[in-house]
């Protein structure tokens, strides 16, 4: 089983009434054996061109495990089905995950960073309150 992506965009008409089309995808998904990782909903769009006299489109994301097979099998359904306008289908890019393991690495690291720095201000303000009394007393 290797790693997909699938980009879908529905027709825009869809908008209030998805659930069907999006359930016939997920059968075809499930129908080839796929496991279903992600699932992100990007929402309705224009489009850069219209594509069959549509200007928007309802894109949903996918990231997908599929046997060797799976990918004919899917693109000859979405090629008939009327509620997708397009579809793409590509093998997922192994760096683009550990681009993302490493940004996430270093996202912690900078959290880490910052919560001392934060943990530290405190103190150094005390200091300067407590400094800030001194002063008092002496000039008095």
């Amino acid at each position: 089983m290797k790693d997909y992506e699938l980009t879908v965009v529905f027709h825009p008409d869809l908008e209030m009434n998805i659930d069907p089309a999006l359930d016939k995808v997920k059968k075809t998904l499930e129908s080839s054996k796929a496991i279903i990782k992600a699932e992100e909903v990007d929402g309705k769009k224009r489009l850069a061109y219209k594509i069959g006299k549509q200007e928007f489109g309802i894109f949903y994301y996918f990231e997908l495990q599929l046997p060797a097979e799976a990918p004919a099998k899917i693109s000859s359904v979405f090629n008939i089905s009327d509620e997708i306008l397009r579809y793409l289908l590509v093998k997922a890019d192994p760096r683009k995950a550990k681009l993302a393991v490493k940004r996430a690495e270093k996202a912690e690291k900078v959290a880490e960073s910052e919560g001392i720095e934060e943990a530290e201000e405190p103190k150094d303000s005390e200091e300067a309150s407590e400094t800030d009394t001194n002063d008092n007393k002496e000039e008095a």
